[in-house]
């Protein structure tokens, strides 16, 4: 047995091989930080009010996720349906598979949206979004594919806080909430290792029915994005990859039976359940990525332009490439360091091929559709293709440059000493120019006490719905959408903001509108252009009609709409009588007129 000073004559060669360990240990904790007060940076205006202010650029999608966290919470608390919601939207409902529900965040996240309110939790993921997802860039980055710390925080940093995830941050709780896209990507390339078949396949069917529940438009991204990567790894590297072929397909076969079993019936309710539809309400290529573009800054990097951005972006949600001129040449410089490796050979391709992608079906050049076709118009009806925003393709070589600024961070140390000078210097200039900024917020409305206070209940019974003009929609109505969500969706409304079919079951093509109704049109005309239309009879009988329809308890007017004094003289018009002052607001109370059936 040693001696006790032959033991603790071995200690220092111990220390030292700790050492490697602890300063790994303390590198991780400040990368993991960095991103979480770089998040908090990004959403500050956000977390000092987060139910009484509303991100400015965004603010339809705002008040539906705050809808979508209400919802949520419901299924947790109250035993709702996940998968519809019949609160919304009375008497039709609403498919909230069918939508942006992400119920893989609002169910776990129920007992903060319960306790704290949905603004909270609305705050709390959106920052979490961004500083999760660089999070697991960097340890999938980290643990497999680089070796140098520094190489892998500047990985996660870009595919976290590049601008087109900052500009999602505007409301878009989905799309910032990649986490789960990095390790698809690992499980999905480990396949081909032998052993993994079962084990890898299982794994990687789980992460797929994760991403479903917080993105399927990303799980799209992400597959078409694999696919060209297998393929251009095919080309290049022919015989390894034959070799992989057998292990590699069943290990898909795998990973699609576990996530089928587990998907099929929320993807029936999806596609065929109440209220699913077909296609979007725009074509194609309405929405697309401008060339010039990818030279411009995003309004929200420090060296952005508003007037350049709003010129070359579809909105301020949507600055999904914005790379800056001297990210371009760093790529350039990349690609030419990495060019030997096949792997990240075949990722540029599959960047360049969904970057292209992103383009729709004719080349658009600072604003202008040039009338150059590109491959995207041969696919553009495709079924599942047919649903996504097209410009959104551009965040998959968003992602492809964080991978490779990593990988050629992490050969940078072999460069000769001037040249690596060079690089670094090149890589903060590229980077510190789209670095975020905060996003801009306006004050909400303050909800009056009928709201706040739970005065509605006095008024609303259960089946009968509260109805808020203007009524909300796509556009209109914010402030009624709002209130319904920080209401924890107590009360029922007709309508809403969401996808439904336009018309069914004539039309059943996606929709951000219910469909028509003769009230609707009246009510949106008066308030759009301010002129009070002649009121006839059967203005007054449609009117009843439609509220008997929406089964209706009150009608509300929210304070400060525009031409609200309009809109009050055309509603006592329609409904025959002078409103009522209660609790801040103005309403009609119209059980004495609507008698719905059962």
């Amino acid at each position: 047995m040693p001696a006790v000073e032959e033991v603790v004559a071995d200690q220092p060669d111990l220390a030292s091989s700790e050492a490697p360990v602890a300063r790994a240990r303390r590198f991780a904790a400040w990368a993991l930080l960095s991103y979480l007060a770089l998040g908090v940076l990004v959403l500050l205006q956000l977390w000092r009010d987060p139910s009484g202010r509303v991100l400015s650029a965004n603010d339809d999608d705002h008040g539906f996720f705050l809808a979508m966290l209400a919802h949520g919470e419901r299924v947790v608390f109250h035993g709702d349906n996940p998968f519809f919601t019949g609160r919304m939207n009375v008497p039709d409902g609403m498919n909230t598979m069918a939508n942006t529900s992400v119920l893989a965040l609002t169910v776990p996240f129920a007992p903060v949206t319960h306790f704290l309110g949905a603004g909270v939790s609305m705050v709390l993921l959106l920052t979490l979004g961004l500083a999760g997802t660089a999070a697991a860039w960097w340890w999938v980055l980290s643990r497999h594919w680089v070796r140098s710390p520094l190489a892998a925080w500047i990985g996660g940093l870009w595919c976290g806080f590049a601008p087109a995830l900052v500009s999602h941050a505007n409301g878009h709780i989905n799309f910032v909430s990649q986490f789960a896209v990095p390790f698809i990507v690992w499980q999905v390339l480990r396949l081909r290792e032998p052993g993994r078949v079962l084990r890898g396949g299982v794994v990687l069917g789980l992460l797929i029915v994760l991403q479903v529940f917080l993105n399927e438009e990303v799980l799209l991204f992400t597959a078409l994005t694999l696919l060209a990567f297998v393929v251009a790894y095919a080309c290049f590297a022919w015989r390894a990859s034959v070799e992989a072929a057998r292990r590699f397909l069943l290990g898909l076969g795998v990973a699609g039976g576990t996530a089928l079993v587990l998907l099929a019936y929320p993807l029936w309710c999806q596609f065929a359940g109440p209220q699913s539809y077909s296609g979007q309400p725009f074509e194609p290529g309405r929405f697309v990525t401008d060339l010039l573009s990818l030279g411009a800054y995003a309004r929200q990097s420090l060296a952005g332009n508003g007037v350049v951005a709003r010129a070359l972006s579809v909105s301020p949600t949507e600055e999904n490439t914005f790379w800056g001129v001297p990210m371009l040449v760093m790529l350039v410089v990349a690609g030419r360091m990495l060019w030997r490796n096949v792997a990240a050979r075949a990722a540029m391709v599959a960047g360049l091929v969904l970057l292209i992608m992103s383009m729709g079906p004719e080349l658009r050049v600072g604003g202008h559709d040039t009338g150059v076709p590109l491959p995207f118009a041969l696919i553009a009806h495709i079924p599942i293709i047919d649903l996504v925003s097209v410009t959104r393709f551009a965040m998959v070589p968003t992602a492809v440059i964080g991978v490779l600024l990593a990988l050629a961070a992490d050969r940078a140390g072999l460069l000769p000493s001037r040249r690596r000078t060079a690089f670094w210097v090149g890589l903060a200039v590229a980077l510190v120019p789209v670095l975020p900024k905060p996003l801009p917020i306006v004050g909400a409305p303050v909800t009056p006490p009928f709201i706040a206070q739970h005065m509605y209940r006095q008024y609303v019974p259960e089946g009968r719905t509260l109805v808020t003009v203007p009524l909300p929609e796509v556009t209109t109505g914010r402030t009624g959408m709002r209130w319904f969500a920080l209401s924890g969706l107590d009360y029922e409304i007709p309508r809403g903001y969401f996808m439904v079919p336009a018309n069914p079951p004539a039309d059943r093509t996606g929709s951000w509108n219910a469909a028509p109704r003769p009230i609707v049109d009246l009510l949106r005309l008066a308030e759009a252009y301010g002129r009070r239309p002649v009121v006839t009879d059967a203005d007054r009988r449609a009117a009843i009609a439609d509220l008997t329809y929406w089964r209706a308890a009150v009608v509300v007017l929210v304070p400060d709409t525009p031409n609200r004094d309009l809109l009050q003289s055309l509603l006592t018009d329609l409904l025959g009588a002078a409103p009522q002052q209660v609790g801040g607001v103005q309403l009609w109370d119209v059980r004495g007129l609507v008698h719905p059936a059962g």
